[in-house]
């Protein structure tokens, strides 16, 4: 940054230090009109427009193309780059989400810097829109690219921000999407730490006992995964962990971390006696609230870590426990401690919990008979709270009913919605083919139990998963379909009635008869929910969407990004997926992550604040209105012998959203790329008058 005198500053790390443009330089523009297919050319007169714009000043070529993304368009503007002299170009095409890297890269190939290239979307902003308007539509891309060639002129070389990046990455989540993405990650080279919330690795998935389609064990599948991990040296793992304060950018994140005790040290021995003298019995969560547990315990016998652990919430401090701990074993006094890393970039792989369907709705937790489809999956696995009978408060089930939807495809109106005010009102995608599958399992264990299947729509969306749903039909089990706004109900058994409790739905599939269900259990196949992430949407500044889970930048074009650079999603974090989709995504963030760090360093586009010296007074606005945590802050500079305030920008924090650009009473900042000049120039080509247009339209 220079000062007032003219003396070049040092520059801050990070900072962009832009390419001048010789002033010798005249403007030799090249304007390039795509077809894209039918898509454009089929509305707007490609021919005529690049005709008119041939006419502007500074054009030295303009030309118009059936795709100027393929190979032979490109090579027009490396072309005429090389023979023609172009300095400038500007092109009208699709979205420049799609190919603005494709002309780019055109672009340096041919040796011009690739931030003298400006893209207008003729798709998105014009034909798309204006169909049935083909004149009219041809004028509008003749004003929207003469507002570009208009910017061109003034357009300046750019290099992006260079910035040193670790070697090294975080990953939140323990469960088989952090587990895969940390896998894939160290297996390239990175360092990566994983933290875990709970003590224990595995996440949901060390709940079930098999996984469709395959119906493969899921304990073996995961201890698998995990001793894959474990084996890694570039992996470790912290469980009992989780982020509580982060700042920094990509490449360099500097992390806290506050990681609870377990209290009970590896080598402790009197495991099941030092249980068996705890007094305290909570719900265990692992069999969804179905049993209890002690304050010292474990989830199951496989589980990873292998060692016992408090559960300091609950723990009264009895010290009944510590009888069987002569060696120190059990540590009650034991706190929770902190420490910091320092990483490139981050995946969060937070998962997904069961949706608590809310007390009453279809009976739940008014009648006992009703359950979850976790719970029934919990009841059906081998070491499960019945050892996989399936019977309820000691009876064997003979009639079974199952209901979709519970907790997905809510209604506005007619279903409670979430303390944030918003129902679900999305598909949990999972829960029809588990649902399907749970009935063929107890169809195939328990052949002589009626089973009625009661849903709205079955969405077996997954490759195999139609054969759940045509396995179930053969099975004779008997469907039923309800319409969202009237939902099954439930009502207690009369007095004297074998069934305990009966349910009552208006079946569309016999034209809205009205049919009584007498049944033993109702299961309600609840959808899926984010787990509890608002710590992290504000230490990391990301955003949730509608439905509450994480956003990305975009579902297709950048599928796995978060809107902060350097923080990617995988799993379920991001919205319902099955494990084979959670693995898929994983891979994916991993990919992105390994792209950002593997050279150790990352390059950032150079749209960001800048600030003129002679200008800024040190006001600070600049500072007060920045959205952006670090991007600008105020430094003394000494200036022909006295102490003044400039304002220095952080490029690497800065998204140049141009907040600070609006508040400077100076007009002492813009942004790079997109300086308020560029602004009026293009303004006035839209609003002027183009004599180009003259005989074209």
């Amino acid at each position: 940054m220079p000062d007032t005198t003219g003396e070049p500053v040092p520059a801050e790390k990070g900072q962009v230090q832009p390419q001048s443009a010789s002033p010798d330089e005249e403007p030799r523009i090249g304007v390039y009109v795509c077809h894209c297919g039918d898509n454009i050319g089929d509305v707007v007169d490609c021919e005529q427009t690049a005709e008119a714009l041939g006419k502007l000043g500074n054009v030295v070529v303009s030309r118009s193309y059936i795709f100027m993304c393929s190979d032979p368009g490109q090579k027009l503007i490396t072309d005429d780059i090389k023979e023609k002299g172009v300095n400038r170009v500007v092109v009208g095409a699709c979205s420049m989400f799609l190919h603005e890297q494709t002309f780019r890269q055109a672009v340096s190939r041919a040796g011009l810097n690739p931030y003298l290239y400006y893209h207008i979307g003729l798709r998105e902003q014009d034909s798309w829109v204006h169909h049935e308007c083909p004149e009219e539509a041809t004028e509008k891309a003749i004003r929207l690219m003469s507002a570009g060639v208009a910017k061109a002129r003034l357009m300046r070389p750019l290099e992006p921000v260079r910035l040193e990046a670790a070697k090294h990455a975080l990953v939140i989540g323990g469960g088989v999407a952090g587990l895969r993405a940390a896998l894939d990650m160290a297996r390239r080279g990175l360092k990566v730490t994983l933290v875990e919330k709970t003590h224990f690795l595995g996440g949901r998935t060390a709940q079930w006992e098999h996984v469709f389609p395959t119906d493969e064990d899921a304990r073996t599948l995961l201890r698998g995964l995990i001793e894959k991990v474990l084996a890694e040296p570039n992996i470790t793992i912290h469980t009992g962990a989780e982020v509580v304060a982060a700042k920094g950018y990509v490449g360099d994140f500097q992390i806290r971390i506050r990681q609870q005790p377990r209290g009970v040290s590896d080598d402790f021995e009197a495991v099941e006696q030092a249980i068996a003298a705890c007094p305290v019995e909570v719900p265990d969560e692992f069999d969804y609230g179905l049993t209890t547990r002690k304050a010292i315990y474990r989830p199951y016998e496989e589980c990873t870590p292998a060692g016992v652990v408090i559960d300091w919430e609950h723990c009264t401090r009895c010290e009944k426990c510590l009888e069987f701990s002569n060696n120190g074993g059990i540590r009650l006094d034991d706190a929770p401690h902190e420490f910091e890393i320092n990483v490139g970039a981050m995946v969060v792989a937070t998962g997904f919990r069961p949706y608590e369907p809310p007390q009453g709705e279809l009976g739940y937790g008014e009648f006992p008979e009703v359950i979850t489809l976790p719970q029934l999956e919990r009841i059906l696995a081998s070491d499960g709270p019945t050892g996989g009978r399936l019977e309820w408060n000691g009876h064997p089930i003979r009639n079974l009913a199952m209901i979709h939807c519970v907790g997905s495809r809510q209604i506005e109106g007619v279903h409670k919605p979430q303390p944030d005010g918003n129902v679900n009102d999305y598909c949990s995608r999972v829960c029809c083919t588990a649902t399907l599958s749970a009935a063929n399992q107890i169809r195939e264990y328990f052949p002589d139990v009626n089973i009625f299947d009661v849903y709205e729509d079955i969405r077996t969306y997954g490759r195999g998963h139609e054969d759940y749903y045509l396995q179930a039909s053969e099975n004779r089990i008997t469907f039923l379909r309800y319409v969202a706004e009237e939902t099954p109900e439930g009502v207690k058994a009369q007095k004297g009635d074998q069934q305990p409790r009966l349910g009552r739905v208006k079946d569309h599939l016999t034209w809205g008869e009205e049919i009584e269900l007498p049944v033993d259990l109702v299961v309600l196949a609840v959808g899926v929910m984010p787990s509890p992430v608002d710590d992290l949407v504000v230490v990391f500044k990301i955003s949730p969407g509608h439905d509450r889970f994480l956003l990305e930048v975009h579902p297709k074009l950048r599928p796995v990004e978060t809107a902060v650079t350097g923080i990617v999603l995988a799993g379920a974090a991001q919205g319902p997926m099955n494990i084979q989709e959670s693995c898929a995504a994983a891979g994916a963030a991993a990919s992105k992550v390994e792209g950002l760090l593997s050279q150790g360093r990352v390059e950032l586009e150079p749209y960001v604040a800048q600030v003129d010296p002679e200008r800024c007074q040190g006001t600070g606005e600049c500072v007060r209105v920045c959205p952006q945590e670090d991007a600008i802050h105020l430094e003394t500079f000494s200036v022909s012998g006295r102490e003044v305030q400039r304002a220095v920008v952080t490029p690497a924090n800065c998204n140049g959203c141009g907040v600070c650009v609006s508040a400077c009473p100076n007009r002492a900042i813009d942004v790079q790329g997109w300086r308020l000049d560029d602004y009026e120039a293009m303004v006035d080509a839209l609003t002027a008058e183009i004599p180009a247009l003259e005989g074209v339209v």
